[in-house]
Parts: structure tokens; sequence; C-alpha cells
């Protein structure tokens, strides 16, 4: 793919002026966006990716065009799973639902600068050492199991890292606005504001590292993986107020991310024997009976498996409404009865002291 230095300008021109629009649009003035607008901006950026992916396809070929779908589907799922953890450090550090924009806003431009530093260093990576599929589908597999069995009841705003920073700042306990510091007694602190921001920065820190890696599994080129990331990122904000109660009601997305990152790792491996550079495996050379996996095949078990992922939690969440609602209305029913026995036993003493009840009670 022939991607000239005037392309990656216009790219990388384009994708600022589109944070800056949503800044000074959207988020400068603090409010909670309806679910009117969220929706209407979520389909506006979901569709401007789709149509970026076809314009690839018609102009590059589909192989390209096939790399990026699947890279972008990664990476919005990964982001989904991203915007959980912001819910739980936002909850956290109880920001106010009219200042979360901002601080979602700030998160997702700290994600995109990560990710860029990552990607330009996966380039470089891959560009000059074969071995480093190895390394990336080991560390995909690692972070595979470690997806799958992490009990997601860990805190980022109450993390080691997180109890530092209040070591090192003097914070103060309030909300003053969206301000990042405030003056109290003749001395600056540190807003709960900045503790979040800060918070969310170490959270795309650590997502950037399964992130990259898992897309540079699917497509080598750094173009592709630069836009599938930009526009997964883009309308994260909206797709947060619009989808944020369904969040907690997606129990196996963390399951079905580890069985995507854990397929493109062993993609990796595969490309990796297949390129084979290292003295020590094979002599050196290139094991060329291990199958690489079509980029057909990829985007279908990505696409289907975040479906499965999806439909399951929704199934299971439903299931357990419907047996705690059960379970309620048959506490009542059992209060109802102990009440009803109460009465009985009440009547039943009247009428043997020979009072009625109304008498007893005086």
């Amino acid at each position: 793919m022939n991607v000239t230095p005037l392309v990656w300008i216009i790219t990388i021109a384009v994708t600022i002026a589109f944070f800056v629009y949503e800044f000074f649009a959207h988020v400068r003035k603090p409010h909670e966006p309806s679910i009117g607008e969220s929706a209407r901006w979520s389909a506006f950026y979901i569709g401007l990716a789709v149509l970026f992916g076809i314009g690839v396809g018609v102009v590059s070929g589909w192989t390209y065009g096939g790399e990026y779908f699947a890279g972008y589907l990664t990476e919005k799922a990964l982001s989904i799973d991203n915007l959980f953890v912001f819910l739980i450090v936002m909850t956290g550090f109880a920001v106010p639902k009219i200042y979360q924009q901002k601080v979602l806003m700030i998160g997702i431009v700290i994600a995109l600068i990560l990710r860029g530093i990552f990607i330009a260093v996966g380039a470089t990576l891959i560009e000059n050492f074969s071995w480093v599929f190895y390394l990336f589908g080991a560390l995909l597999l690692v972070l595979a199991y470690r997806q799958a069995f992490a009990h997601g009841d860990s805190n980022p705003a109450d993390g080691r890292f997180m109890r530092l920073v209040r070591r090192v700042l003097p914070v103060s306990d309030e909300y003053d606005g969206d301000r990042l510091t405030v003056r109290k007694n003749g001395r600056r602190f540190v807003t709960p504001m900045l503790l979040t921001i800060i918070a969310i920065g170490f959270v795309d820190l650590v997502f950037a590292v399964d992130s990259i890696p898992a897309i540079y599994g699917l497509t080598e080129e750094a173009y592709l993986v630069f836009t599938a990331n930009a526009f997964a990122l883009m309308g994260l904000r909206q797709l947060y107020f619009l989808i944020g109660g369904l969040l907690e009601r997606l129990v196996y997305l963390a399951q079905g991310l580890a069985v995507i990152l854990a397929f493109i790792g062993v993609k990796l491996v595969l490309h990796a024997m297949h390129v084979n550079e290292l003295p020590f495996v094979n002599g050196g050379e290139p094991m060329l009976w291990a199958p690489e996996i079509p980029i057909w095949f990829s985007l279908l078990f990505i696409g289907a498996t975040i479906a499965v992922a999806t439909v399951a939690s929704l199934i299971k969440t439903r299931g357990d409404r419907a047996s705690s609602v059960v379970a309620g209305d048959g506490a009542g029913a059992s209060d109802g009865a102990v009440d009803e026995a109460d009465v009985a036993s009440a009547v039943a003493s009247g009428e043997t002291s020979g009072r009625a009840p109304g008498e007893q009670a005086r």
C-alpha cells in the first residue's frame, strides 16, 4: 500500500480538525448530552468509518479494505471495553454528569496520542525485526488469559498509581466546576477533576499495550493501523452516553475480547513462523508449512465473536433480571403471608381475652 507523506499529513490534519470541532461545538460548554444527540453523532462517526473503509477497498484493493475493517472492529470492541473502565474511574471520583464529557474528550485525545506513539514504534520494529511478531503474539496470549480470568473488581481510581499521585500532589476534596486546580488559603491544590484525567491517562497507556499489537496482527500497514484507531476513538464520547446503561449488561465482553486477542496472538505466532529469521528456531529458516490465516476469515471471526458475546451478555442479564423480579415477588408474597398471620394471631388473642382488637389496643 503506497501512502505518500501528503496523504499522512492530510489524514492527521483532518483527525485533529474533528477533535477541535468536537471540543468547541460540544465539550466546551458543560452539559449532559441527550440520547438523540449521542445517537446522531455516533451514527455519523460509524458511517464515516465505514465509508473510509469502502474507499480503501476501492482505491487500494479489498485485501487492504478487509484489513482495515478487521482492525476497526477489533479497536472498536477494545475501545468499548475502555469505556467500561472510564465509567468505573468516573464513578470512583464521583465526576458530575455535566463534566464527564470533558474528561472523556481529554481521555480520548490522550489515547490517540499514546496509540500514535505505539504505532510508530511498532512500525519501526516490524520493518527491522521480524522476530517482533513472536513477541507481539506471546504478549497477546498473556493479555488474553488475563482478560478472560480477571475478576474486574479493581478500581483504577484507588489503585497503587493513584495512591502515589495523591501522596505527591496536594488534593482538594471538592470539585470547583471543571477547573483542574484551585487556590485555598494561599496554597494551590489539584481538584478531583485533574486526578480523574490522570487516572484516565494511565488507563489509556495500559490499553494501548494490547491495542496496538492486536491490530498489527491484522495488518502491517501503519496507515491502516492509525486510521482504524482514529475512527474507533471518534464518536466514543457520544457512545459512552448512548450505551452507558448497556455497558453494565455486557457481562461477557471481557471473555469475547479475550477470544479475539488469543486468536490474533495465534495468528501473529503463525506469521512469525512463516517469516522466521531467528537462528535458534528451525536453523533460521522460514517454516513455510505454517498456515497464514486469511484476512477474510479474521474479519468473520472477529465480527462473529463480538456478536456472540453481545447476544450472550444480553440474554444472561435479562435472565438475571427476570430471576430477581420473581424472587422479589416471592419475598413480597411471603411478607404478606406473615402480615396476615400476625393479624390473625392478634384477632385470636383479642377474642380469647374477651375484648375486641380495638378495645385491646386501648
